[in-house]
């Protein structure tokens, strides 16, 4: 084929596979009104992959040639499996570009799940890319929410923050501290700015939360790994803890994140009763769920 019917095809596919999807399937929340089109409309695939509707339109029209980080993204926003995927990659041309391996699931560190598990009246998490949550401690569950209810792959911090009811309201500050969480993501996308697994966390939470959509567009960037949070919980009422993060020195990217009161506190003393009511369970690792 020419490289004119090459482009043709690869629009008609895109096309037809993005009918073939729903909006609750790719985790986008449910449409206010009858939709006039069948499956995904293009401002949400553009959107789900990090792209601009612009781009994604001349894609289907095949007036573009798509680029390896852009097939790379629409592969995993379309929910392609693995053989959609290599006839993604020949109908544009880059069939020698194709990953061929996907990136090693995140695995929690042994290191790591020891402090876990020593760490009883302290929230803890241990925190991967993405700010996925790999394990957590049960004074963390009595903090936040319980995480093991959470589907694995609902288990990242961002998502928590913007589309979480107890998580979201936890903070009494919420805007202050979602704006700063997402200049943290923004800081930590530099590292591997063509993860497809980060493409599809920005186009989830910029479709289902203006605030996250214009706060990532500012392109504000920050790296504290200390500081202070000011909660109110449904429970034990006002808490302010010091939080701190450590980086693993292994390279792994993964940080221990832990908050805690100053002794003889007011919040020291609701800590300690919000986390005796906790009953005991082990911490979880879920890399091998679906953390990659």
């Amino acid at each position: 084929m020419s490289a004119d019917s090459d482009s043709r095809a690869l629009g008609a596919f895109l096309k037809a596979r993005r009918a073939q999807l729903t909006p609750q399937e790719c985790g986008l929340p449910e449409p206010d009104s009858a939709r006039r089109v069948a499956g995904l409309r293009r401002e949400e695939v553009a959107q789900l992959a990090a792209i601009s509707v612009d781009y994604y339109t001349r894609l289907e029209q095949g007036r573009v040639r798509a680029s390896v980080p852009v097939l790379t993204t629409l592969a995993r926003a379309l929910r392609l499996d693995g053989d959609q995927e290599t006839y993604l990659y020949e109908l544009a041309g880059r069939s020698d570009a194709r990953p061929r391996r996907r990136r090693p699931a995140q695995r929690l560190r042994p290191a790591m799940r020891r402090l876990l598990d020593q760490l009883a009246e302290t929230p803890a998490l241990v925190l991967g890319k993405r700010l996925d949550i790999l394990a957590w401690n049960p004074a963390a569950i009595a903090l936040y929410t319980d995480f093991a209810a959470l589907q694995a792959n609902r288990r990242n911090y961002m998502r928590l923050l913007f589309t979480n009811p107890v998580v979201r309201q936890l903070h009494q500050d919420w805007a202050h501290d979602a704006r700063e969480a997402v200049a943290a993501l923004r800081m930590e996308a530099a590292t591997d700015p063509d993860d497809p697994d980060l493409a599809q966390l920005v186009g989830e939470l910029s479709l289902q939360d203006p605030d996250f959509r214009t706060w990532w567009a500012e392109q504000r960037v920050n790296s504290a790994s200390y500081g202070t949070k000011h909660y109110r919980h449904r429970l034990v009422g006002d808490l302010t803890l010091d939080c701190d993060t450590w980086t693993s020195p292994d390279g792994s990217g993964q940080r221990l994140m832990i908050l805690t009161a100053e002794p003889g506190s007011p919040s020291h003393d609701a800590l300690r009763i919000l986390t005796s009511w906790t009953t005991q369970q082990p911490s979880t690792d879920r890399s091998e769920d679906v953390s990659r």
